[in-house]
């Protein structure tokens, strides 16, 4: 099959890039072509059709698509292009530059918004509002194909058999639920292989977030019901799973088995921790999408609220481009249907403004979701405080957008958007291995965060159990004494310290390295990008960043973000490079006398200077040593002993 080309708009991930750069030159006015052209164009498609529901296309003389619409009535809504005196100006650029239209016919107008949803995400047209952030939202995936099932993060098509819970507004917000609610019911998350192969529970058992199925610390039966805990847990009923494990407490407690009473009491703490810790109260609400728009400066911010359960699954801001001569409420209509093309609906959305279309788009949102779903403005009660407080988030959300268009902050949300991350990461490690044929061969670790560098966070290895010139067993090390360390000191990831992204300084093999070691340790939720040189190992910019699902992607030469990351991979590279000279001249420099316990610097030289080299020193005797200046007796014997053990 022929690869499309990555500078042309039906490319998945060059259409964004390839249609912004079309649409601002034309809204620049820079391409004018004859406005009669265009309303001939589409007079001719006017010959055919007919007052049906259905979504047209428009398109320029390359074939490039313009505009998706979508109409009750496509030949009444066509026809309103012909009339240029009643267009606004930016309509009028488009139809002069329209030299086709493509139309498909619906059964209903709800079909056609859904359809011209999909086709917006698909064509990314200059002259439709965008939906930016489209990126996958994680879930919470309770798998049902297994006698023990594994709890997990889930991206993506909903493929796997099993429960889904989400969407969350964030992968650091599924994180952090998964991770109480591996201390709440003790579910695992390893995969299906790493399961079959234990023989003696993981470091996971070890700080009590699994109960070990895997060897039998827990039969089926009792495994079953943590399975059914959290299936009402996450279904919205927490408060009768928290009285279960009270009640099971209090039994505990009776019955004086302590160890289970505290057991549970730390279960509890974690169900105490998921409701606690929202910023967001839900209130009577079960489950609901709230949005609100700010707009300022031409630029627009939608805040996001997602409740699931009656908790707070995360919020979200978003900011939807090719948005000129639109009011609030047309592109809050626009950005919810493109929105709604791969998120399932909840039964209550809340915004803040009436919709112009409202209705049909709760009767479209209602077809995904498979039941009725109400569009509401929450005028009152829980509903018109959740609305207020979205609004404040959208207006900040968008003060903080225009105020940070500084450079680091560009760059850092380019980089998320590049390496497909949720969020811009506030911790960056970067990682690279050094040494000279396995000899002194350690293995580096850098740090960066939003403001630069963070040198004193920076770790060094010595590598002990890799093999000589094994690159790869290396990395393994490296990642099991980095991460088994921070699941040990900080379970909880609650002190910062952990990554919010991780690069790796090399190709597959090491990317394959670091993905294994952290999976075969029950952590699958830590970003892992690998940055390798280009085919010929140039300097020309030819990076390839390779992604853990196989995938591979490149940036233009002179990208800023390239920069950026060759500057990450050059600073870990640095470091790596000075800590293995330094270790490779104490190396050289080193004595036989350093392994003497409790001899130091000043009486190495002195025994040194008296007999000029470290062999005389070992095979002098006794008096010789104790005649040596500055050697006292007590040291003359302590030399002599580790040399004659036993003599």
């Amino acid at each position: 099959m022929a690869r499309t080309p990555a500078g042309t708009p039906d490319h998945p991930k060059g259409a964004e890039r390839f249609n912004e750069d079309r649409a601002s030159l034309t809204l620049r006015g820079s391409d004018q072509p004859d406005i009669e052209a265009g309303i001939a164009a589409i007079r001719d498609t006017l010959k055919t059709l007919k007052p049906r529901p259905g979504v047209y296309r428009m398109c320029d003389a390359r074939g490039d698509v313009l505009y998706v619409g979508k109409a009750r009535a496509l030949k009444n809504r066509v026809a309103n292009y012909v009339q240029v005196d009643r267009l606004s100006n930016r309509l009028k650029r488009m139809v002069s530059q329209t030299r086709s239209m493509t139309i498909v016919t619906t059964n209903s107008e709800a079909e056609a918004l859904l359809l011209e949803a999909q086709l917006i995400k698909r064509f990314r047209p200059p002259y439709n509002v965008l939906l930016r952030d489209d990126k996958s939202f994680p879930f919470i995936l309770l798998r049902a194909d297994h006698a023990f099932p594994r709890i997990m993060k889930h991206r993506g098509a909903r493929k796997a058999k099993g429960s889904y819970y989400g969407p969350f507004a964030s992968a650091g917000s599924v994180n952090t639920t998964i991770n109480a609610l591996q201390k709440l019911f003790l579910l695992r998350s390893c995969t299906d292989s790493f399961f079959s192969r234990r023989d003696r529970p993981c470091l996971l058992y070890q700080i009590k977030r699994c109960s070990a199925p895997c060897v039998g610390r827990i039969d089926e039966t009792g495994y079953a019901e943590l399975v059914r805990q959290a299936k009402d847990f996450l279904g919205g009923k927490s408060s009768n799973v928290q009285r279960e494990l009270e009640a099971q407490m209090g039994k505990a407690a009776e019955d004086l088995d302590f160890e289970r009473a505290a057991m549970l009491r730390d279960r509890l703490r974690a169900a105490t921790f998921i409701q606690g810790s929202q910023a967001i109260n839900a209130g009577a609400l079960q489950n609901a999408d709230v949005f609100a728009i700010a707009a300022k400066g031409g630029q627009y911010g939608i805040q996001a609220f997602f409740i699931r359960g009656g908790q707070n699954w995360g919020h979200r801001a978003f900011f939807p481009t090719h948005t000129d001569g639109l009011d609030e409420a047309a592109v809050l209509t626009s950005f919810l249907a493109q929105f709604y093309e791969e998120v399932p609906p909840a039964r209550t959305v809340l915004v803040d403004r009436e919709l112009p279309e409202g209705d049909l788009l709760a009767e479209a949102l209602g077809e995904l979701a498979g039941g009725k779903v109400e569009i509401a403005q929450g005028q009152r009660g829980d509903r018109r405080r959740l609305v207020e407080q979205a609004s404040r988030n959208a207006v900040e959300a968008l003060d903080r957008r225009l105020v940070e268009s500084g450079t680091k902050a560009k760059i850092n949300r380019d980089l998320a958007e590049f390496l497909e991350l949720a969020e811009p990461p506030e911790r960056i490690e970067v990682y690279d291995n050094s040494h000279i044929q396995g000899a002194q061969a350690l293995g580096a670790m850098i740090v960066a965060g939003p403001e630069g560098f963070v040198k004193g966070q920076y770790r060094k290895w010595n590598i002990k159990r890799a093999q000589t010139n094994d690159d790869f067993g290396m990395m393994r090390e490296v990642f099991q004494r980095r991460f088994a360390r921070a699941a040990e000191e900080d379970p909880d990831r609650d002190s910062g310290m952990w990554p919010d992204l991780v690069l790796i300084d090399g190709g597959k093999g090491q990317m394959t390295a670091a993905r294994e070691t952290l999976e075969e340790m029950g952590i699958e939720d830590v970003p892992l990008i690998a940055i390798a040189k280009g085919p010929h190992h140039g300097r020309e910019g030819r990076e390839v960043f390779h992604f853990p699902d196989g995938r591979e992607k490149t940036l233009p030469v002179n990208s800023p973000l390239l920069f950026h990351l060759q500057n990450l991979r050059d600073e870990v590279h640095r470091y790596a490079i000075g800590a293995h000279r330094a270790k490779r001249s104490r190396a050289i420099t080193a004595s036989p006398l350093d392994e003497i316990p409790g001899i130091g610097p000043a009486r190495k030289r002195a025994l040194l200077l008296h007999f000029g080299t470290a062999g005389k020193v070992r095979a002098a005797a006794l008096d010789d040593l104790k005649r040596a200046p500055g050697v006292s007796a007590a040291v003359a014997q302590t030399v002599y002993d580790f040399y004659h053990p036993g003599g």
